[in-house]
């Protein structure tokens, strides 16, 4: 690689050096567990600093100093260097983490899906906590991975589902384990997903790259091609080799208080009717049907059926005439024995349906105990503090994000999969096992 960059071998070398140097270090610069003072302000460095990273980074702002900012694209970038200009100015991650080992406690990562797991890993190997957009991976190797390092290094970890900080997703648990609609052994939800090209193949006409746009840096571990607009900055999450498609985008927030309140773990078999899906993009639309075993507790076998692209299903005949089947972006209807409960994207709006049946709950009942907190981001930077514990943490997180691949796996597969959690293996269809991790490029490994 070019000398202004830093390899895999000479980064790996500096680590290690580091490692070595950690008993000398004081003990708040290293990260981990308890070992920033309450009394004092986390510091931050940003994996991604335009879209949703230069969000991310200003909600953690709010408690904390943002010190150090890595992006590929600096057009993308200059509103975050003008919003934190003190902080130092880097390109390549690898490198700022080399330079700002000693100097940061956590990094938030929020850039494409296939920077994910690479980044993370090589912050949390140096003691850092992390807080990383969703999905926390681009492949589920790489979900067990994250998951493994978490427990190895004992960092504070968080993935950006913010929806799981939310009241409704507690209210929802509540009433699931209430009885408040009876066993739930089927929930539909949706999403307006995709808004950007999908079905398509790799565009043959090679523009130049944006004197602004490190792409070398921006592909990362992905199979090298050639720059296109039609990837970055917004087309990405279409793509096999970056994004993870809807299921990706939008799933880690609208799974989320499905998986939560009912408990859910590792489904047994997956199918996918998907339209349009290319050996380079995903489909069109889809529909994804998870099937789940008992889990005891009253918690009986179910079925999660997962659309978008425009399939929709039919609207419940409970749901009061003119009010929204959950809200611009997606959302759930868990049936039950005894009723039905509809949520928006982020647990927004979860309710009862219809509201006669809600007022008689609470009635009875009692409202649901609303969860009090000041957000996922403060959530996760008072955890950094030793104040609590993050909500979504990797081994919440983990299993979440694999669930939105296994559906992504069944339509590349074009079949449906049956899933061996424990030994990380498609079992009916072993041809299927090369999409649970990718190869990285020479360079990444």
């Amino acid at each position: 690689m070019p000398s202004n960059r830093l390899s895999r071998r000479t980064f790996i070398t500096h680590t290690a050096t580091a490692a070595g140097a950690f008993m000398i270090v004081p003990r708040r610069v290293l990260g981990g567990p308890n070992q920033t003072p309450p009394s004092e302000r986390l510091r931050v460095a940003g994996i991604g600093a335009g879209g949703q990273a230069m969000h991310d980074l200003g909600q953690v702002s709010r408690d904390a100093d943002i010190v150090a900012l890595c992006d590929v694209d600096q057009e993308k970038a200059a509103k975050a260097h003008e919003r934190w200009p003190d902080a130092r100015q880097y390109t390549d991650w690898r490198i700022m983490l080399d330079k700002e080992q000693q100097e940061i406690d956590a990094v938030v990562v929020a850039c494409p899906d296939h920077i994910h797991a690479p980044a993370a890993k090589a912050a949390m190997q140096l003691g850092k906590h992390v807080y990383v957009e969703k999905p926390m991976a681009h492949d589920v190797a790489e979900v067990r991975t994250l998951m493994k390092l978490a427990k190895e290094t004992g960092v504070v970890t968080q993935m950006g589902n913010q929806g799981h900080s939310f009241p409704g997703c507690y209210r929802l648990k509540q009433w699931i384990q209430q009885g408040a609609i009876g066993p739930v052994r089927e929930v539909m939800c949706w999403t307006n997903r995709p808004g950007w090209k999908q079905g398509i193949d790799r565009p043959t006409d090679t523009p130049p790259v944006p004197p602004t746009l490190d792409w070398d840096l921006w592909l990362g571990p992905a199979p090298y091609r050639p720059y296109n607009p039609i990837y970055c900055p917004r087309s990405w999450r279409g793509w096999w080799d970056f994004g993870t498609c809807a299921l990706g985008d939008m799933g880690c927030h609208i799974l989320d208080p499905v998986f939560f309140s009912l408990k859910l773990g590792a489904p047994t078999r997956v199918t996918a009717e998907a339209e349009g899906a290319t050996a380079e993009t995903g489909p069109l639309k889809s529909r994804i049907t998870y099937e789940f075993p008992e889990r005891g507790d009253g918690y009986p076998a179910c079925k999660i059926v997962w659309h978008d692209g425009g399939n929709i299903f039919e609207r419940p005949a409970e749901l009061e005439e003119g009010k929204p089947m959950g809200d611009n972006d997606g959302g759930s209807v868990f049936i039950g024995e005894k009723g039905k409960i509809i949520s928006g994207t982020y647990s927004n709006g979860a309710r009862i349906i219809p509201k006669e049946k809600m007022d008689a709950w609470d009635a009875e009942h009692g409202k649901a105990e609303d969860y009090e907190s000041r957000g996922h981001h403060h959530n996760w930077v008072m955890a950094c503090k030793g104040e609590g514990q993050a909500v979504s943490h990797f081994d919440y997180a983990g299993p979440l994000t694999e669930l939105v691949h296994l559906g992504n796996i069944a339509i590349r597969a074009g079949q449906p999969i049956e899933w061996d959690a424990a030994n990380m293996k498609i079992t009916n269809f072993p041809e299927a096992d090369q999409y649970l991790q990718r190869e990285y490029r020479d360079g990444w490994r």
